[in-house]
């Protein structure tokens, strides 16, 4: 009998100290499991995996286009666990760098936590990625051990060529208990630098992930650097995504004025007409930060507008149902703290975006 109570005992202070042993602030202690087992939103397309063009479209677009579609802009994974440590471990894909935008988001990931309180995502912490190719970021240590929902974005000006969470070692890690955002009703966005994420600090802050928190549906970040260019083959493709409540529009950075004049109707009608029963919201372009004090863009920039808005009246006259258009005022903020470099937005540029768009978003996806 004392035999085996010294050997019960044994094995439990084994056990104690094994549970004990695990330093909840490494990331090398961790269990790593493929995300690719959890709920992925955001995206359009599954193939290739975390980017935003199918893959039948790399011999269909210009090269820049298809590097930039391989980016993750948007992308998040939704979990859920009861560990008391969460931490991300990812590959980057090219390691792209820019001088005016963080590297928290060119390449970082970012986590947030659903509030038990009021129900709403909470930022938790973000990755200060390193030069490594290999990316490990310990984002929780040390929680309550209760279930807890999870959403984690990713890069936005790079990709990831695969991504695992990392949990403590006896902890559950699940699909989402919780389903936000809800499923279908998906809001397309097209557009430019601006639109992919251009600055944000981080992946979080870019405009589509704003308000898909805030609207709690799924919004797909089809923004791509100096290439909205109205070309038909994105029109079409967006038209194959499924189950689409809204497509936002809003190419004009990317365009010159005859541009917004010859290809906006063609470009718009591609999606009326194989998509007629899904809005579309047609937004204008920023006037930068710049605009009032340069004699060529304070005429140029509205010109295109002009141009946009042309074509947009010209469409309503073929069919007013369905169609809506955002005018600029406002668009990124009211004193130009909206920008980084004259174009591209701040976070509090992409708030404003977001605050703009969201009543009107509201009204449409009811």
């Amino acid at each position: 009998m004392i035999k085996r109570f010294l050997l019960l005992l044994a094995i439990t202070l084994i056990a104690c100290t094994a549970v004990e042993a695990q330093d909840f602030t490494k990331s090398d202690t961790l269990r790593y499991v493929d995300a690719t087992q959890f709920r992925i939103i955001n995206n359009g397309f599954d193939d290739p995996l975390y980017s935003r063009l199918p893959k039948y479209m790399e011999d269909s677009v210009r090269d820049g286009l298809w590097w930039l579609a391989r980016c993750s802009a948007g992308i998040g994974i939704r979990f859920a666990t009861d560990s008391r440590c969460v931490a991300m471990h990812y590959n980057i894909r090219n390691q792209f760098h820019m001088a005016h935008m963080a590297d928290t988001g060119t390449k970082g990931v970012d986590l947030y936590i659903l509030d038990e309180d009021d129900g709403k995502w909470h930022f938790v912490n973000c990755n200060r990625p390193t030069k490594d190719s290999i990316q490990t970021k310990v984002f929780i240590d040390r929680l309550d051990g209760r279930m807890h929902e999870y959403l984690a974005y990713l890069s936005l000006y790079d990709g990831v060529n695969w991504i695992d969470i990392g949990v403590d070692s006896t902890a559950v890690l699940t699909m989402p208990q919780v389903v936000s955002p809800r499923v279908g009703g998906k809001v397309v966005f097209y557009g430019t630098s601006i639109m992919q994420g251009g600055c944000a600090t981080r992946p979080g802050m870019v405009s589509t992930n704003i308000l898909q928190r805030e609207l709690g549906v799924e919004c797909v970040n089809l923004g791509f650097s100096g290439q909205a260019k109205m070309d038909s083959c994105m029109a079409r493709v967006m038209a194959a995504i499924p189950d689409v409540a809204a497509y936002v529009l809003d190419p004009v950075p990317n365009c010159t004025k005859m541009m917004c004049d010859t290809l906006t109707y063609g470009f718009v009608n591609i999606l009326r007409t194989l998509r007629p029963d899904v809005p579309i919201i047609m937004v204008e372009g920023p006037m930068y930060s710049y605009t009032k004090y340069s004699a060529y863009y304070s005429s140029y920039l509205p010109e295109k507008n002009v141009e946009w808005r042309k074509n947009y009246e010209r469409l309503l006259a073929d069919n007013p149902d369905n169609l809506y258009y955002v005018d600029c005022e406002g668009l990124y903020g009211p004193d130009g703290e909206g920008f980084v470099d004259g174009i591209h937005a701040t976070d509090v540029g992409f708030l404003y975006y977001a605050a703009k768009l969201l009543p009107v978003l509201k009204q449409v996806i009811k």
